[in-house]
């Protein structure tokens, strides 16, 4: 049915308006708009804190070639994570004796590895007298 015909229910089609051409156009190029701004703050979004911790032991474990034990503390910083990765240093036997490190990890918002340091080191039975 052409613009202007009537058909077979009796009605006559109309030429829609500009406005909503209008308007339809601006809500095409803004969700475009809207979608090229999320995806650019997606990409720079910061990871989340379980994503930080496992990223923070995979990649210590990669530099020491030592499987962490676990992450101790995480924090956030303002360009990304801070971690505390314990690393077993060397293993003795009674595992009480085996010799533990902390590490400090600093990741970037995606979590790459900017930077590391060995902060201490222990007997794994040792406590702790900092609390």
């Amino acid at each position: 049915m052409a613009v202007g015909e009537e058909g077979e229910t009796g009605r006559v089609r109309r030429p829609s308006s500009k406005k909503t051409v209008k308007k339809t156009a601006r809500k095409t190029s803004t969700g475009r708009a809207g979608s090229r701004t999320s995806e650019t703050k997606r990409a720079v979004r910061r990871v989340s804190a379980p994503r930080a911790m496992r990223y923070a032991a995979e990649q210590l474990q990669e530099l020491l070639g030592r499987a962490p034990e676990s992450v101790s503390a995480l924090k956030p910083t303002e360009g990304g994570w801070q971690a505390d990765v314990e690393v077993l240093e060397l293993e003795r036997i009674p595992g009480t004796t085996s010799v533990m490190a902390s590490y400090r990890v600093t990741l970037d918002e995606e979590g790459e590895l900017q930077a590391y340091e060995r902060t201490r080191r222990y007997t794994r039975g040792q406590i702790d007298p900092r609390g």
